[in-house]
């Protein structure tokens, strides 16, 4: 056998190893796809779980993540974050910061 020489060249196999490459670039293509979907559609899901009230505001940024990818960030803050705890913490910690200037201004 040279060094040149082809084994599976003109046989039978030769296809069969074409095909069986084939159908296993497509299934790795395919998997690829399917998992990204699954991760962009996270803040779809995590809204519904939630039962937020702004679903067709997180499911529009999804559909324009697509595009734009930096929307499809704001769709995930928007799904996971509690807007209404994050603002009442936001307000508290407002409003230790006047009653700390308040009290150290006064003594």
């Amino acid at each position: 056998m040279s060094l040149m020489a082809m084994p599976f060249v003109d046989s039978g196999v030769d296809t069969t190893l074409h095909v069986v490459g084939a159908v296993f670039m497509v299934a790795t293509v395919a998997a690829v796809a399917f998992g990204f979907w699954k991760i962009h559609e996270l803040p779809i899901n995590q809204a519904h779980k939630k039962k937020h009230q702004q679903i067709g505001l997180i499911t529009a940024l999804t559909w324009i993540g697509f595009v734009w990818h930096w929307v499809w960030v704001l769709a995930v803050i928007v799904a996971f974050l509690d807007a209404e705890k994050a603002l009442i913490k936001v307000r508290d910690i407002w409003c230790d910061k006047d009653t700390e200037t308040s009290t150290q201004g006064e003594g």
